[in-house]
Formats: C-alpha cells, structure tokens, sequence
C-alpha cells in the first residue's frame, strides 16, 4: 500500500471506504486500486492544481468576509447504485409532502385542523408569511428546486437532517467539481462508470418553462440575483448562463399594472418566471422590507394575479423550519398514505411538556440547533461546547424553548481526506440537489458532498470552514453512461476576486443589502 493510506485510521462513524483496514468496499474499489499506486507528493500536486482551477474560474466562497477558493478535495466520495436509488425515491418522497403541506398551509390549512401540524407551530414561525396566503401556481408547484440535507449514521443508515426549500445553493460547486475532478484524475473516470450531472440547467429550465403563467407558451425566464456582493453570485452567474437566460438584479426589473417587465438596450420584455435568488424579505419592499433596495416592488402582487411565477415560491421557509422537520414523516403518513423512506435524526422538540426537563440534564450530550439557523449558524454540538457555552445556550433555550431543537450527535460517516500530505478520514454530509417540472421530480445523481476539515469536527457548512468533494453515483448496469467533458469551461467568471472589493462603512444600501443575505441559504 503506498504511503497515501500509511497512517489512515478508522474514525467512529461508519467509513465510507472501508469495511475495515485495508478492505474497501465494493464501490470503492477501483477508486481505491487507483489512489494506491499514487505517491504523496503526486496526489499533492494534483490537489494543488484544483486550488488554482477554482482560484482563476473565480469559484469562491465568502468567509468571514475574505474570498477563497472553495476547498474541493481531491478524493471523491462514491455512492452504489442501489445505495443511490434508495436515495432518490426518499427525496422525492420529501418534496411530494412538502408540496402538499406548503399548498395547504397557504391554502385551506386542513392539516392545522386535523391536528397533524399544531397550528402554533405556524403561528410562531418566522418564515410562515401570511402576504403568500392564497397564491396559487400555475403548475401547483411551490418548490421547483430543492436541497435535502442527509447524512449517514454509525451503521449506514441515510437520514435527513434538514429540508432546504427556500433559496438552496451549492449545486454550481457541483458542476464544478465534477469539471475539476475529470482533469486532474482522468484514470479514474476510466475506470469508473460514474452518473453525469452535466444535465441540472436543462432540468431546471424544462421545470422553470413548465411554470410558466397560464397561456404562455413561450416564456421568458431570468434569474434574479442580489447582485455582485453576495456570496453565491458565482452560482447566480453560472446557472443563468448554463441555462442561456438573462442575470437580472432588482433594478433590472420593473412592475407595471401586474405585469413584470426586464429592461433591455431595445426595450422592456416581459418576463414570466424568475428563479429568484434574494430572501423574501428583501424580495418586495411593498409587503416586506420597505428599505429593500434589491427587489422589485409590485412582484407579490403579480404573483398573485398568474401573470409572473417565482421560483422557488414565496413563503417557503416555513417548511425549513427545523421544528416543523421533526413533523415531515408524520406529513408524508397523512398526505401520501406512505412510510418516510428517509428516517429523521431522533429530535426533541423543546416546546413540548416535559421535554425540557429531560432534555436540560444532558445539553453535553446533544446538538442543539436554533430553528430558523441556517450555514451553521448558531448550532452548539454538546460534546465539543465548553461549560460556558452550553450555560448560554441552556438560557436561550429556557427563554425560548420554540427557538430551539436538540438532536442525538451523530457520528457522521467518514471518507479519506487529503489532510497535508497523507489521507485522514473526515466526516462529511450530503446535499441532494432535485427539480420538479409539476409531473416528475428529477434528483440529480450525487449532490454536494460537505467535509468538515478539522479533525473530529462535525459541521461541514462551508460558511463555517468546511469543503467539498465530487460526489460519484455509479452506474447501475443498465444505466447509459453519456460523456461527459474532461476540463474547466473556458469561459471566466463573470467577475473575477480581485474585482471585488471591500465593503467599507460608506457601502451603499443595495451592497449591504446584499451581504445582508450572505449565509442564509449558504451551503
């Protein structure tokens, strides 16, 4: 064994590689057979020229306010095929559920009544916007693109952890990395019948177009960005030109008598679908954010008349509410008639009788998570919090005991991480990307794999240091297996790091409005 696995130990959670030393799995055999024979500095070299890929393409990601290039790792994560399709049917089952709660929850609540859902968990939740109550779709569909983050637990086993239904982001680190990883380790691919993700913008577009507002054959479709200052412009970027539709910001936009138009060098166009990219209280300074100065006043209001579609739709968040998470396998039994093919991680809801006082005792061996958190934010793992913090925490959580969930600690699963020069087992979670067009619900093979770093860390979040890796779903044997392109695009980003300055205190609104957003919907 060359000296790559020298040192490597299993961890405590479940090792994605191997069974036990020496012994990959099954799905990681040839990427194992291939790693072997590299020596240390040969797979440094190629890491390194990863960094510098990411560096010119201007892939980065704002942390703590200082632009870097996304830490991609240069050993991918692999996913079997059968491991993937369970996968698949668990996602799609989520969105179905969530689709029918959010159209009820804005609709008739019949859920509310039936007592599914306690009707203060809606009540209280910062996200539930009573302005969306009663927007229909055109296509029933609410939530076109989503991000269900799993992990797998000490035996294996896929859960969710979050829904993300709002604004996810991550997929063009996706795109990018498949780019990446094809250059720099082509014998892999070689040997590897890896699933494309080169299709995500033609689905997203098919299921934008399949949004559009009733007698519309042939819509306009524009992504709608806060602007050059927010951290995932580079996604903003990258999707509208993989789609070929325009990157429009607020300003770019205007609403007269209901109807949406995009101002252009021969005119105004109409536009009928945005895929926006901005929260929804800086999205209409008219019903929410009056100083918004990055949305577009009136679009609420066309919205509601069918003559524009936003994507994803307004007032989705209510269903990222971790609190409302704990109730998704209880949504899937009311509203399919199914069992949840993904399990949760076993949560406590805080805000229930007697729970607080089980739960209090032993804050040092839970993860507590503020329920409208988002990019890490605010999550205190028990185990690694000093005394001081989890007395700040217990304070929090008994001032406001709706404000929080608590969650077993998961030993997330583990996969070989170039750490230096040697490999060093990480953990890491993974975020399905899936679209739905109103009659399918598409997941794209693999998602965003997210590495925590440091060693022993369990949050992977990028905004709080964390990376990435290529995430392979290899090929059932039936599957066809099309080509897929071995470099970077040519094309540079559309603003590149260095243009990008500083935000100083004499930024204008619109800047600060954008930074504002930077790890709301991070990934």
């Amino acid at each position: 064994m060359a000296d790559l696995f020298e040192e490597y130990r299993l961890g405590p959670g479940w090792d994605e590689m191997f069974s036990e030393l020496g012994m990959p799995r099954e799905s990681y055999e040839a990427l194992h057979a291939t790693l072997q024979p590299l020596s240390s500095s040969e797979l440094g070299v190629r890491a390194e020229v990863l960094a510098r890929a990411f560096l010119d393409q201007g892939i980065t990601f704002a942390l703590k306010g200082v632009e870097r290039p996304f830490p991609l790792d240069i050993v991918p994560r692999v996913i079997a095929a059968a491991e993937w399709r369970s996968v698949e049917l668990g996602v799609a089952q989520r969105i179905r559920a969530l689709e029918a709660f959010l159209a009820d929850v804005y609709g008739a609540g019949q859920v509310l009544a039936d007592g599914v859902v306690p009707r203060r968990i809606i009540a209280t939740s910062a996200h539930f916007l009573r302005a969306a109550a009663g927007i229909n779709p055109p296509n029933g569909v609410r939530i076109h693109v989503a991000g269900v983050d799993l992990i797998r637990d000490e035996q294996g086993t896929f859960r969710v952890l979050e829904d993300n239904v709002r604004i996810p982001s991550g997929v063009s680190y996706v795109m990018e990395n498949r780019r990446a990883m094809a250059q720099v380790l082509p014998e892999v691919f070689a040997a590897t019948r890896v699933l494309p993700v080169e299709s995500y913008p033609a689905m997203l577009l098919r299921a934008l177009r399949a949004a559009a507002p009733v007698g519309v054959s042939d819509p306009t479709v524009v992504v709608l960005s806060p602007g050059v200052y927010n951290s995932a412009y580079f996604e903003h970027a990258l999707i509208a030109r993989e789609m070929g539709v325009e990157l429009v910001e607020g300003r770019d936009l205007v609403c007269v008598g209901n109807d949406v138009a995009m101002r252009t060098t021969a005119g105004e166009q109409r536009v009928d679908v945005i895929y926006r990219r901005i929260d929804d209280d800086f999205l209409d300074p008219v019903h929410f954010r009056a100083d918004s100065v990055i949305g577009v006043a009136g679009l609420l209001n066309a919205a509601r008349a069918g003559r524009v579609t936003i994507a994803n739709a307004v007032g989705n968040g209510v269903a990222d509410d971790k609190l409302l998470y704990t109730y998704v396998p209880d949504l899937i039994r009311y509203y399919l008639n199914e069992e949840p093919l993904l399990p949760n991680v076993d949560t406590y809801r805080l805000d229930e009788p007697g729970v607080l006082d089980h739960v209090l005792p032993k804050l040092d061996q839970l993860v507590l998570k503020p329920v409208d958190g988002a990019g890490g934010a605010g999550i205190v793992i028990g185990s690694q919090a000093s005394s001081g913090e989890l007395n700040d925490v217990r304070e929090k959580i008994l001032e406001n005991p709706r404000g929080w969930i608590a969650q077993r600690e998961v030993k997330l699963s583990m996969v070989p991480t170039l750490i230096g020069n040697r490999l060093r087992g990480r953990h890491v979670d993974l975020r399905p990307f899936a679209v739905n067009d109103g009659e399918k619900i598409w997941v794209l093979p693999g998602g965003l794999t997210r590495v925590a770093l440091p060693e022993g860390a369990l949050v992977v979040n990028s905004s709080q240091g964390g990376g990435s890796k290529d995430t392979w779903v290899l090929a059932a044997d039936d599957d066809v297996v099309p080509f897929e392109v071995p470099h970077l695009p040519a094309t540079p980003a559309p603003l590149p790091v260095a243009a990008r300055p500083d935000l100083g205190p004499g930024a204008s609104g619109a800047e600060q409005q954008q930074q504002q957003q930077q790890g709301r919907f991070s990934c």
